[in-house]
């Protein structure tokens, strides 16, 4: 599929070869994998919401899966490589209102959009596994999935404070929710709070096992299994009862039960039933607990709260103490009381100070503590380190850690272990969602849908000021399944990260239709080897896909999978050229389209992998962008040129020419070891800097000689595969360019072993060069004629050797009896080694005069100089002397 002739002159054109390539590869099915493979390789980016347009980050985000995912294959791997839309949501009801059409038609035509421009940027898909969770052939599981919860005891029915329109009658989701007045984003009515009873999955049970296991997942970020644990907020404690009298006992959990001794003061959310029962008697803590219950998280203060007039008991010292009322208190975390120690704790500290309560230390640092215990004022500042008791009774001088052992049992308390996770509200008022399959009936309850009525299928869009689905009249109204009496619909629809939560299942076997997935093959194929995404979704997102992946094993569904991602890669954010976040707002964003009309998609490709390591964000930028271009235009040139005789070419040669061959031959093939090594580790972009090196080199072998064909065809080949992953079409437009069979999709991935010493051979030669160009420039030469280079002596090697492996440099090598023949020179040059601290490992001087002559030639390349390598024996003694291990003597004339 090469390009003609006069299009050769001119480089490729992307418009023409991108779509081209892309044909070729459907028509031979290469990213199709068998149902039958056996344990491929699962690379999956999370799929897109369904916005109708790419954006950088999406570009990226598959750009990395695409990138790895050819890589494999290339490697020989079976690879599943899927793509879907996660279309359920909001976003979608919104545009529909807007532009008076319907979600199900908006989405669709956005799928479509996303579809095609993921095509002309070459992703290799498998599309026979597309999957959308609006398709009633998806959602139709999320209800089946949600029916085997019931089952299982895993789905319950709670109360929960919900944002209310009173004007469209329907519940706001928090995103409809505008400004600092908190209007209705439809009507600008004020909204309410009203409590609601609705639909939870209950992941609280499986909280110990998805914090537990986050220390088993190695291919990990450590900040994202620490933003989970944070999330569950796993407490190893212990409850203890205060008496209130006249409101019983209320049980409190607490970490530091080491402090009770400390107690000034005790305190009760707003919702909790005391709390509650005491604002019935007394207006002003109705009063608080009514404003709490309206405000916002981010409107909480820890100072607020409000006495009162109660009293509750410190089981330790039989004293009352004070009860607040205090919304720094929440009353869905821990038992939602607590008894504050302000010495102790910041918050506490804090509230105590803003409503004069006393302060009382229990706790000092023990004796090798860092601080001093006089230097403490509890005052002023909260302790909060463990250490010992004081003003404790009896127990003064104990541990903190002993304390807290000891008193669960003085005062009839137990251990206990908290979570600050809670149980999955599922459920949305709102139409573009999967139905929940319940019916109510006023005799029956809740009721399922049976299972051979599923799926429940979304009625016609209706735009109303409420609920779509209580509006749909025809479709709420049903025949209960047990009794046949009249009776209703549930109305909320399912929260979207349901769908998300095992979309990577149905990818094994889209097409199934009497389970959600193929069980067998599933747990044959999972876990997803390599999973990338955004950091916006390394909590909710991955826990409920964890949650959701340990209930299908206990409910067999799986075998033994328990966590769903082996690896997982964050990749950075794609700033604008200002540095700044890209949007619309900021105008600094940058359209795909307008890339890959003007550059194609391989360069907006390679840019993007070049640019940075997945994990890092980086800025865009034009002038990156015309260098990927230019790269991939002059790699495809040289390859033309040589096809076409325009490269000189010998076999055999002079010894120069065998030489230059030969160290051409070692960077081909170190290049090979270094960039599969970093395509497996996830550093595209070192990858990519080897294949650019690799192709300069070639460059200037070509310009200094007579090359040597096989070495030279060999050098193209190589760095057309090992660039084949990011820019695929241009890479098959070289390979067919070049004459090889088949599509370079499918070709063997290169392999090769880094050259014995290469790495050593490397930054001798590197560093020899920018010697050579630190000397030319101090010493102002404007034209070298010729460069003299002087290895080190064999005894200095040698002194280097000793000293690497030597405590005491000096006395070492002197005791060494080859080196006490050279006396003071031995002893001097040890001193020198010792003063540095560190001696590196060098090349034998054989091997390093030999590196040196296989490289001479990129020095007289660089300075159009004849170059002269020499060993120390060879060498004028001045110029010997000045030579070191891995540093040669260098010698310019004019």
């Amino acid at each position: 599929m090469a390009t003609e002739s006069d299009q050769r002159d001119r480089g490729f054109d992307h418009t023409e070869i991108e779509p081209a390539w892309q044909e070729a590869w459907a028509e031979a099915d290469v990213f199709r994998i068998p149902d039958d493979a056996e344990d491929p390789a699962y690379v999956l980016a999370m799929f897109p919401y369904t916005s109708g347009n790419l954006h950088m980050g999406h570009v990226r985000n598959y750009t990395i899966t695409d990138a790895f995912a050819r890589f494999e294959r290339m490697r020989g791997e079976e690879v599943l490589h899927p793509m879907g839309w996660d279309s359920f949501g909001l976003p979608a009801e919104n545009a529909a209102e807007e532009r008076d059409t319907n979600p199900r038609d908006w989405t669709l035509s956005c799928i479509d959009s996303m579809r095609e421009q993921l095509t002309r940027m070459g992703f290799g898909y498998d599309w026979e596994r597309e999957v959308a969770t609006c398709d009633p052939d998806y959602y139709r599981w999320n209800q089946w999935l949600f029916e085997r919860f019931h089952e299982e005891g895993l789905v319950e029915r709670q109360g929960a404070e919900l944002n209310w329109c009173p004007s469209c009658e329907t519940v706001l989701a928090d995103e409809q929710v505008e400004g600092e007045d908190e209007l209705c984003w439809r009507c600008d009515t004020p909204i309410e709070t009203r409590e609601m009873d609705q639909w939870f999955l209950s992941i609280t049970d499986y909280a110990e096992e998805l914090y537990e296991a986050l220390d088993d997942l190695e291919g990990w970020p450590n900040n994202v299994r620490e933003m989970q644990r944070n999330w569950i907020g796993k407490q190893e404690g212990a409850s203890v009862a205060f008496e209130i009298p006249g409101y019983g006992e209320v049980d409190i959990f607490t970490t530091r039960l080491d402090t009770i001794y400390g107690a000034t003061y005790f305190s009760l959310a707003p919702g909790h039933p005391v709390a509650q029962e005491i604002a019935e008697k007394n207006d002003e803590v109705a009063e608080y607990v009514e404003m709490a219950a309206a405000a916002d998280e981010d409107e909480l203060d820890v100072t607020s709260g409000v006495f009162t007039g109660e009293y509750a008991i410190n089981p330790a010292t039989g004293e009352e103490i004070p009860v607040y009322v205090a919304d720094y208190v929440l009353t869905d975390i821990g038992t939602g009381a607590l008894y504050a120690v302000p010495a102790h704790d910041d918050r506490d500290h804090e509230f105590a100070t803003a409503h004069d309560i006393p302060i009382q230390q229990v706790v000092e640092p023990t004796e090798d503590a860092d601080i001093d215990p006089e230097e403490i004022d509890i005052q002023e500042a909260a302790y909060t380190e463990d250490g010992v008791l004081v003003n404790s009774g009896e127990f003064d001088g104990l541990t903190s850690e002993e304390a807290r052992e000891r008193f669960v049992e003085e005062f009839d308390g137990e251990h206990r272990t908290e979570y600050n996770l809670r149980d999955w509200g599922i459920s949305r008022q709102r139409y573009w969602g999967t139905p929940i399959p319940m019916v109510w009936c006023d005799d029956c309850g809740a009721v399922p849908v049976p299972e051979e009525d599923l799926p429940v299928e979304l009625p016609e869009f209706v735009h109303t000021t409420g609920n779509p689905l209580d509006a749909a009249e025809d479709w709420k109204h049903v025949s209960c399944p047990e009794c046949g009496a009249d009776a209703v619909r549930e109305t909320d629809t399912m929260d979207t990260f349901i769908g998300s939560s095992w979309y990577f299942l149905r990818y094994v076997s889209p097409g199934l239709e009497d389970a959600p997935f193929d069980s067998e093959r599933a747990s044959d194929w999972m876990p997803v080897d390599q999973y990338v995404g955004g950091i916006e979704h390394a909590v909710m997102h991955l826990l409920y896909a964890r949650f959701f992946t340990k209930v299908l094993d206990d409910v067999d569904l799986l075998d033994g999978i328990r966590e769903p991602f082996e690896n997982l890669t964050n990749q950075g954010m794609v700033l604008g050229e200002d540095g700044n976040k890209m949007s619309k707002s900021r105008g600094n964003g940058v359209s795909p389209q307008r890339i890959i009309d003007e550059y194609g998609a391989d360069t907006a490709r390679l840019f993007i992998m070049e640019a940075a390591q997945p994990e890092k964000e980086f800025a865009w930028s034009g002038e990156g962008v015309r260098s990927a271009h230019d790269f991939l235009q002059n790699l495809y040139t040289l390859a033309v040129e040589y096809e076409t005789g325009e490269v000189t070419t010998a076999d055999g040669g002079s010894d120069d020419d065998a030489a230059i061959a030969e160290y051409v031959a070692r960077e081909i093939e170190a290049t090979v070891a270094s960039a599969t090594a970093e395509y497996e580790d996830f550093r595209f972009n070192h990858a990519l800097q080897a294949v650019r090196e690799l192709v300069s080199l070639l460059r200037r072998y070509r310009e200094v000689t007579v090359v040597d064909p096989e070495t030279f065809e060999d050098g193209l080949v190589t760095a057309t595969k090992l660039l084949a992953p990011v820019a695929p079409h241009v890479g098959e437009e070289i390979w067919d360019e070049l004459g090889n069979d088949g599509l370079l999709v499918e070709a063997v991935w290169p392999v090769a072993e880094t050259p014995e010493g290469h790495i050593l051979e490397r930054r001798l030669i590197e560093d020899t060069r920018e010697d050579v160009r630190d000397i030319i420039e101090t010493v102002g030469i404007e034209d070298p004629a010729e460069i003299t280079l002087a290895v080190a002596s064999a005894w200095k090697h040698q002194v280097a050797d000793v000293a690497r492996d030597a405590e005491n440099v000096v006395p070492a090598v002197m005791q060494n009896e080859e080196l006490q023949r050279y006396g003071e020179e031995a002893a001097d040059y040890a001193k020198e080694l010792a003063g540095r601290g560190h001696v590196e490992e060098f090349l034998s001087p054989d091997r390093e005069q030999a590196a040196l002559d296989r490289a001479a030639w990129l020095i007289e390349r660089e300075f159009d100089a004849d170059v002269t390598v020499l060993a120390a024996e060879d060498a004028p003694d001045d110029l010997a002397s000045k030579a070191e291990p891995g540093r040669p003597a260098i010698d310019i004339a004019e």
